[in-house]
């Protein structure tokens, strides 16, 4: 099955199934599954599958996200689609994308429609707008979860692969626990914010849900980049996922610090959970946790709700009636603040930071459940406000502290709700997360979503490219260790992958100083398949590579066996004339071990 984006790309890769298809089954699934307060609009689908049709005439392997279909939280601007965050009367059409959506674009994603949330942001569970409760697909009575409530139950009902939600107070990760897939909370600026509606500005950022931790990281990679029109935007480049480090150090609350609101079953799953981590490596060390929840009481007692009131002051005092009551009533409060109680809850805070800092000098990462329990519609409909404020109790402090985080299932329990942790740490150590989770992650065995979908096998974690990454395939000298390596690591390469290709090549000894072989590309399936390497370049580092290429040899297209193409070696025929066919060893490496 083609669900995740890893499958997805695979698949069109190798001619398996066109974007085309893809988006056609994505719109397929969405009329099938006929929650209409999943979506808030759709785009029209004949325009989106010219917008797919035309991928056909690029290059597959120079596109992160080829016809990747994507759902937007209807907060994030997108060209000609209305932007209402929930509320009609606040709507307007945009002519542009935001800059997230246009990095995605630019990446080949297909934007599919603009999904469900709590009013202008403001909330985690899911049930208060205007076009209704988008249904929990895990099970139907519990709250979707939000404020992303449509991003989330989209991507765990398989109706797209991949969402952008937002995460001001842990929009992007409650709703992810709740439907039993990832939610990666970046680095606050590591993506632009330009094109979305605030909820507070200063702590606000877009958010990526996904079935699995490396789908998630793939997103990032192509929305993380500095904005100039984006004044909150920060350079946090995306480091490198590796396998599970060595001697990581967790944190874990002090005996009698978690709060779990009296259900049990939650409070064994994190205590399994963390249990796993153990199991995989990681010491597990015991913290504070008293100073992270004040700092989680300052989010909406103290002065934030004023950046919440700012959004929508205009529209409470022309039309107070156009806003959710509940969303009303949190957010009016905003306009009782003082200036002096701001620069209170400032100084506070600033203290609060430093003592974040002393804790995370002692572990890598925070582990903690990703909220304390889960609540049904009907109770929280009863109780609007107290059981929304228990869901963020693990939420609330994570940007004013300005950590990053990432969501992962972590069980589904025999009541069959589902149950998730999230880690946290200082910004800029996105990567260092997604290492972590990844694997805990795959060590569940948990399918993925709602569907029963077993996850796919974790890949290298060196596998994804990052940013404008180009890959290349390399045959011979340019091989690790090999005589020409060096050309590749001196302008920054790194090592992808060591793969073969498809069954189409020959492999030629060519009279060269140094040795160097020549690939062949010959009929499809009557040749042999190389063992060759994957390496990642810069897009500029790519073309000071490529002009190094001498004859016969030269940069075409390469079939690798698991369907995919990329850029690499290979020869011109008239090179060959006298040249030894090598191609029964599979490879230059092996042909060059018999010769030593």
């Amino acid at each position: 099955m083609t669900e995740t984006v890893a499958e997805i790309l695979a698949a069109h890769r190798a001619g398996l199934m066109t974007p085309k298809e893809t988006v056609a089954r994505t719109f397929a699934r969405i009329r099938a599954h006929n929650d209409p307060a999943v979506f808030i609009s759709l785009r029209d689908e004949t325009d989106a599958l010219a917008e797919a049709e035309a991928l056909a005439g690029k290059d597959a392997a120079a596109l992160p996200l080829y016809g990747v279909p994507v759902a937007v939280k209807d907060n994030i601007d997108v060209a000609g689609l209305p932007t209402t965050a929930a509320c009609p009367a606040f709507a307007y059409t945009p002519a542009r994308d935001s800059t997230a959506v246009a990095r995605l674009r630019a990446a080949g994603a297909i934007i599919i429609g603009k999904t469900n949330l709590d009013q202008f942001a403001t909330g985690l569970v899911g049930v208060r707008s205007p076009y209704g409760i988008p249904k929990n697909p895990v099970r139907a009575d519990l709250v979707p979860g939000g404020s992303s409530s449509g991003s989330a139950v989209a991507v765990s009902a398989g109706l797209v692969p991949l969402s952008l939600g937002t995460d001001t107070a842990g929009s992007g990760r409650v709703p992810a626990m709740l439907n039993n897939i990832v939610g990666l909370k970046p680095s606050l600026g590591m993506i632009s914010t330009a094109g979305l509606v605030p909820a507070c500005r200063t702590l606000d950022c877009i958010s990526v849900f996904a079935l699995t931790v490396d789908d998630a990281v793939a997103a990032l990679a192509v929305m993380a980049a500095p904005d100039p029109v984006d004044p909150f935007s920060r350079d946090r480049p995306l480091a490198t996922l590796t396998a599970f480090p060595r001697g990581v150090r967790l944190g874990i609350p002090r005996p009698g610090q978690l709060i779990f609101f009296g259900d049990k079953a939650a409070e064994a799953a994190y205590g399994a959970a963390a249990a796993r981590f153990a199991k995989l490596g990681a010491e597990l060390v015991e913290f504070d946790l008293e100073p992270f929840y004040e700092t989680a009481r300052l989010l909406y007692e103290g002065p934030w709700v004023a950046e919440r009131y700012l959004v929508i002051r205009d529209l409470l005092a022309s039309d107070p009636e156009a806003i959710h009551p509940v969303t009303r009533e949190i957010t009016i409060g905003g306009a009782r603040g003082s200036a002096a109680d701001t620069f209170a809850a400032l100084y506070r805070l600033q203290a609060l930071r430093k003592v974040a800092e002393r804790t995370f000098a002692g572990v890598d990462a925070l582990l903690l459940p990703t909220a304390p329990t889960a609540y049904t519609t009907a109770e929280v409909l009863a109780d609007p406000i107290l059981l929304n404020s228990r869901l963020g109790t693990y939420t609330n402090f994570v940007n004013l502290l300005d950590l990053c985080g990432l969501a992962v299932p972590a069980a589904i329990r025999g009541d069959g709700i589902p149950f998730g942790v999230t880690l946290l740490a200082p910004a800029g150590r996105d990567a260092a997360l997604a290492s972590l989770g990844r694997a805990f992650h795959a060590d569940t065995a948990l399918p993925v979503g709602a569907k029963s979908i077993p996850q796919p096998p974790l890949a290298a974690p060196s596998s994804s490219l990052h940013g404008d990454e180009i890959a290349i395939v390399v045959v011979g000298a340019h091989l690790s260790g090999m005589a020409l390596n060096h050309e590749l690591t001196s302008l920054g390469g790194r090592l992808l992958q060591a793969t073969k290709t498809a069954a189409d090549y020959k492999l030629y000894a060519l009279s060269t100083t140094p040795p160097k072989p020549g690939m062949l590309r010959i009929e499809e399936s009557k040749g042999s398949a190389m063992e060759v390497e994957l390496w990642a370049l810069s897009a500029a580092s790519f073309g000071r590579f490529v002009d190094l290429v001498p004859p016969p040899l030269s940069i075409g297209t390469i079939r690798l066996a698991d369907g995919r193409t990329a850029k690499g070696f290979l020869v011109e025929p008239a090179a060959l004339d006298g040249a030894r066919d090598i191609s029964e060893f599979g490879g230059w490496r092996a042909y060059m071990a018999q010769k030593a």
